[in-house]
């Protein structure tokens, strides 16, 4: 028999003992066929480090079973993903009649076909990666088990190959398995890829603990023996063992705390894994917990209670970091048998105890990411920076007003909370509570908080939003939302802009929109109309770039008005109708039911008592007036006005209650110079809302003034109303 021979007769032992039992004569019957498969097929072929395939997929197998925890199904896939699509081993494939198989090679070939050679096209793959998982969950795994299979083999790969495949694995992949619950793949991960990226600092972490294993050892053995003595007392079935931290997890807590090696207190963990029922887990992991706090003096806030509200990845365990009369510190893990495989072997375990015979649960868990993922195109730098978050992250646990428990990245905050309830409630959520004391949108949750949240039908998603939520759900759903405005407000920009441009006698084109691109710097026509709509690009200024003189840069020698002209005729006949001061013998009256502000687009309206009124092209009687009177309907523009006028106008403002509100909006009355003629405010059940009459000389001031209140912190909405 040659070494391969054995090789492969020893990987296949291996394979069936890690299968989730019972292993059935018919399951080992199909693994040897799935075998024998793959011997035939890969035959004498070798990897391009010069290993022979058979013991490479054989390997990987072995991975999938025993490290990553899947069920034969998958290990056959993993086995058999190195035969292509048509070839003869196929059609053995085919013979097998399990149309799983087939189906997640086919997404193993997809993912093997990604190879990014530099960083952003890394990120782009993952994301196509992920988006795999829409077919079958099976393929992330064997995917994972794969890459871990190919770190371990990082010193044999060319120099050329290492720091890329490195940099992918630590950022990337090490993630993935941390989310997924494979907390020893995530540590081995970053340890070989610290090892080329770090080599200093990994070597230094790395002899230091060599150097205390001894002390560490002893303070163990002393550290346990009580507890062993009082839980063979109780008579409980239990396993002791104890954990060192990864080098990476020691040398990322020295970086995160400041500290030197000497100083990380929890270098090492003892681990108490109960065996015991279902019906017992709870209490039984409890009672350990009183043994070892009764033994030595807990730190009450590093204590993590995941038994009772479980992490979102099936982690259950009691953590209790505790002192011993020498003053040396020690973190306690306490978890069942179960749970501690749940723990070693990530999602795949903790779906098989919930019943389940195929791993197509893990579809359910990622269904969020690829929510996320499907929403909107996410590239390069800007993909990873949005989705490795949500990969490395801890978790806090929070309650809805109904009691129900929400698990959430650890920095989350109330918005975030208010979009993984449902998107509208986080696109309309203006506040909230937390634990009954009113909070801001940006406010982070903390363990155990009550939380509920405010909503009003006026809000929607705001660009700042994107400043402070870290979910990727509340991400790109308020991208979503913000690139749908901006494309309608750039249609509306666009529309003002050839209105303008026709008023003006100017033509409408090419040339015209690449001038105003060159003047003010955008990089699209969309970013211009935009600019136009929400007035930040003034139109005055536009149109005196688009006079210009070539190769000047002062106005060219047209007489320009100095404020806004209408922009096309409205319905009704004769002339114009000049709104000015200089006028004798004309009775107009500026219309109360909308407020007209110099600037407006405006109509008159002849009364039958009250002469001409004057009402912005935006009443909301304005669709009635020339419906059913057009006869009475005046063509009407403004003219220069003494810039002394004030106009009627006034401003609503809502939000949540926030100390020194009222006095920053004063402020800015101040500021602005403005007359007020009256400023009404109520704060009821934590929410903002005021009202503010004042006279403001054209609508310029007006929406700067708008645009200033919106910016007050706790002010969700300023704008303007008509009475």
């Amino acid at each position: 028999m040659s070494d391969i021979e054995v090789q492969v007769r020893n990987l296949k032992r291996q394979v069936l003992k890690c299968l989730p039992d019972p292993v059935s004569y018919t399951d080992k019957k199909a693994f040897g066929h799935a075998a024998d498969i793959a011997v035939a097929s890969y035959s004498s072929g070798k990897t391009y480090l010069g290993e022979p395939l058979v013991i490479y997929y054989m390997e990987l197998a072995r991975i999938t079973a025993c490290e990553i925890g899947l069920g034969l199904p998958a290990v056959i896939s993993a086995l058999l993903s190195g035969i292509s699509k048509g070839s003869e081993g196929w059609k053995k494939i085919e013979e097998l009649k399990d149309p799983a198989i087939g189906s997640v090679i086919i997404g193993l070939s997809r993912v093997t076909a990604l190879k990014g050679k530099d960083f952003t096209g890394q990120a782009e793959n993952f994301r196509k990666l992920l988006l795999t998982l829409a077919d079958d969950g099976r393929v992330i795994l064997i995917a994972l088990a794969e890459r871990l299979q190919m770190m371990r083999r990082l010193n044999q790969l060319p120099d050329k190959e290492r720091l890329p495949l490195a940099s992918e694995t630590y950022f990337l992949f090490a993630p993935l398995a941390h989310r997924l619950g494979y907390y020893n793949i995530k540590s081995e991960m970053e340890d070989l890829a610290m090892q080329l990226m770090e080599p200093g600092e990994y070597n230094e972490i790395d002899a230091k603990l060599k150097r205390t294993t001894t002390s560490r050892n002893r303070l163990i053995k002393e550290f346990s023996q009580p507890l062993k003595e009082r839980l063979d007392a109780l008579g409980m079935n239990y396993e002791l063992k104890s954990r060192t931290k990864s080098v990476h997890s020691i040398w990322q807590k020295m970086k995160r705390q400041g500290v030197t090696f000497e100083e990380v207190f929890d270098i090492f963990a003892i681990r108490i894994i109960i065996d015991t029922d279902t019906a017992h887990e709870k209490s039984s992991c409890w009672q350990a917990y009183s043994v070892v706090t009764d033994l030595y003096q807990p730190d009450p806030s590093r204590m993590r209670d995941w038994i009772s509200v479980p992490k979102t990845n099936g982690y259950e365990s009691l953590h209790i970091t505790v002192v011993t009369q020498a003053g040396k510190w020690v973190e306690v893990q306490i978890r069942t048998k179960r749970m501690d495989e749940i723990a070693e072997k990530g999602l795949a375990a903790h779906f098989r105890y919930k019943g389940l015979k195929s791993e197509g649960g893990l579809d359910a868990w990622m269904s969020q990411m690829r929510e996320v993922l499907g929403t909107v195109e996410k590239e390069g730098s800007d993909f990873l920076g949005e989705i490795r978050p949500g990969l490395y992250s801890d978790e806090v646990f929070v309650f809805t007003p109904k009691g129900e428990v929400k698990q959430l990245p650890a920095g989350a905050t109330l918005l975030d909370f208010a979009f993984d309830i449902h998107t509208e409630v986080g696109s309309k959520c203006i506040g909230g509570k937390i634990n009954g004391r009113n909070v801001q949108l940006k406010q982070k949750l903390q363990n155990g908080d009550h939380v509920s949240v405010i909503t009003s039908v006026k809000q929607s998603p705001k660009r700042d939003w994107l400043a402070f939520v870290i979910t990727n759900k509340a991400r790109s759903k308020i991208k979503l939302a913000l690139n749908e405005e901006k494309v309608k407000l750039a249609a509306e920009g666009k529309e003002i802009l050839t209105r303008r441009l026709k008023n003006w006698k100017i033509p409408y084109g090419d040339a015209t929109v690449v001038k105003l691109l060159e003047e003010y710097g955008f990089k699209t026509s969309q970013d211009l109309y935009f600019s136009i709509a929400v007035g930040e690009t003034d139109l005055l200024d536009a149109k005196r770039v688009l006079l210009r003189s070539e190769g000047s840069t002062e106005p060219a020698a047209a007489k320009l008005p100095e404020a806004h002209e209408r922009e096309e005729p409205l319905k009704g006949g004769g002339d114009y109708l000049v709104i000015d001061e200089k006028i004798e013998g004309l009775d107009y009256k500026l219309s109360k039911c909308c407020n007209p502000v110099f600037g407006d687009r405006i109509f008159g309206f002849v009364t039958v008592l009250e002469g001409i009124k004057i009402h912005r092209a935006s009443c909301p009687n304005a669709d009635f007036m020339m419906s059913n009177f057009p006869y009475r309907v005046l063509r009407a523009r403004w003219t220069r006005l003494d810039a002394t006028r004030g106009f009627l106008t006034s401003v609503k403002l809502t939000g949540v209650e926030n100390l020194g509100i009222v006095a920053r909006i004063t402020d800015i009355l101040s500021e602005y110079r403005v007359s007020v003629k009256n400023f009404s405010y109520k704060m009821d059940n934590g929410l903002f809302e005021g009202k503010i009459d004042l006279l403001v000389p054209n609508i310029n001031m007006l929406y700067g003034l708008i645009k200033k209140m919106q910016a007050v912190k706790g002010i969700t909405k300023a704008s303007r109303i008509d009475n």
